[in-house]
């Protein structure tokens, strides 16, 4: 049942935060359990807790402050440089040495207006990135009015020029302004917000609640659901992450105080947006059968405040296999989503880091199977390394 349609939550307002704790956590945990066992706690930045040896069947999981002093980044990504790309919501670009912590600023973009939840958001590096370096971004400006827009650089001598639009217009606020970048086969998704204008996300005409999806030179594909159109779904109130798993588009959702979501993206489907609320329930139930509306696969109520995802198929963490991870900002923990065989469901969702680092905002995976994790406070915000 559709419980309430407020515009603003608390919970996602970047200037709200909890204090953050230096504290380094060692956690221990068998298969399939439900929650960590917090084992030893060490102070200090960049500290570590001690080796302890592995109980039979179990993993060790370890964390430590890998850079800190960062002012709210949005997203990071483990480059094919193996450095950590940043960016933070003023419009800094960064480089970060996951070996050392140093932060290398790249660029920091002229036009960016941080306004509330705006700024400087999501980044995506194309995929051949030795032959084709460009790096896109997304931003909110000024232009008589607060926009958003997706633009692509060149990253040439330690920097990024040639800046070129790729999509304008999209409107903008100081709340709901997506936006999660992802590549996939030559093509770009954007998640756009509603930024604070609920029905835009029902109009299939505008750019605003979609998820879009554009060739990499900005053009439209002519396999879109609608010719000549950005759109590949609708009815999206504010999601901020994206991952693909096999063949399938996984987002989360932040809803208003109720059902955060987690959901499957297909081409063309509706997702529900402002008429909708989490599953299609009894009063919803023909907006649902009259709109083709997709419902989400797992809801929160009361909403945690669902951000970055990424999918985890390492043997590093084996027990984390087959799973999405999940920042979260109102629960101020990482959440660890397996999924069946299928990848269609999930079974089991499991905690860790709960109120250890504060609102975190975004994680990434390296190649060997190491999580990185960015926290959102606000003050001396850190990147947070997750080991064995």
């Amino acid at each position: 049942m559709i419980i309430s349609r407020i515009i603003f939550d608390i919970r996602e307002n970047e200037e709200f935060f909890f204090p953050t704790m230096q504290n380094i956590l060692k956690l221990t945990f068998f298969h399939f359990s439900i929650a960590a066992i917090i084992l030893s706690c060490g102070k200090g930045s960049g500290s570590t807790t001690p080796d302890v040896p592995d109980p039979l069947d179990s993993v060790t999981i370890a964390s430590k402050i890998l850079t800190e002093n960062l002012s709210h980044p949005w997203e990071i990504l483990w480059g094919p440089d193996n450095f950590i790309w940043m960016t933070e919501r003023a419009g800094r670009i960064s480089r970060i040495n996951p070996a050392t912590g140093v932060v290398s600023p790249v660029y920091t973009i002229p036009d960016v207006v941080a306004n509330g939840e705006g700024g400087l958001l999501g980044m995506v590096l194309h995929p051949s990135f030795s032959t084709n370096p460009f790096v896109y971004a997304v931003y909110n400006y000024n232009s008589g009015v607060y926009k958003e827009k997706v633009v692509r650089y060149t990253f040439s001598g330690g920097t990024l020029t040639n800046p070129l639009t790729l999509v304008d217009g999209i409107a903008a606020s100081g709340i709901h302004n997506g936006s999660r970048l992802l590549i996939r086969q030559d093509k770009l998704f954007i998640t756009t917000g509603d930024a604070a204008n609920q029905p835009s996300a029902q109009n299939a005409n505008g750019l605003n609640g979609k998820i879009l999806r554009i060739n990499l030179d900005g053009s439209i594909p002519s396999d879109n659901p609608i010719a000549g159109n950005r759109l590949w779904s609708l009815g999206h109130r504010n999601a901020q992450g994206l991952v693909f798993v096999g063949n399938a588009l996984f987002s989360s959702e932040h809803g208003p105080n109720n059902d955060d979501e987690i959901n499957i993206i297909e081409k063309g489907r509706n997702y529900g947006w402002p008429n909708v609320h989490g599953f299609c329930d009894a009063g919803e139930q023909n907006f649902c059968s009259a709109n083709n509306v997709k419902e989400p696969i797992k809801v929160w109520t009361p909403t945690i405040a669902v951000c970055g995802i990424d999918f985890y198929d390492h043997n590093y963490f084996p027990q984390w296999k087959n799973s999405i991870l999940m920042a979260t900002l109102k629960n101020s923990r990482l959440y660890q989503l397996k999924l069946n065989d299928a990848q269609t469901s999930i079974t089991e969702a499991n905690e860790f880091f709960i109120n250890t680092y504060g609102r975190l905002r975004d994680v990434c995976i390296s190649p060997d199977g190491k999580v990185y994790i960015c926290t959102s406070n606000g003050s001396n915000d850190k990147i947070i390394e997750v080991y064995k």
